[in-house]
């Protein structure tokens, strides 16, 4: 098998593991601002039903 093929297979995998892992990382931020979104809207609604 050529050295250039694995070489190939190699940068592949390892680009896929960056955009997998950059995926994950933006998937969990999102995930936090909205949770942070709900419970100010949930801070406001209940300040607003005093």
């Amino acid at each position: 098998m050529p050295v250039y093929l694995v070489i190939a297979y190699g940068v592949f995998w390892a680009l896929t593991f960056v955009l997998l892992l950059s995926i994950w990382v933006r998937q969990r931020r999102i995930e936090r601002e909205i949770k942070t979104l709900s419970e100010r809207v949930e801070d406001d609604g209940a300040r607003d039903r005093d």
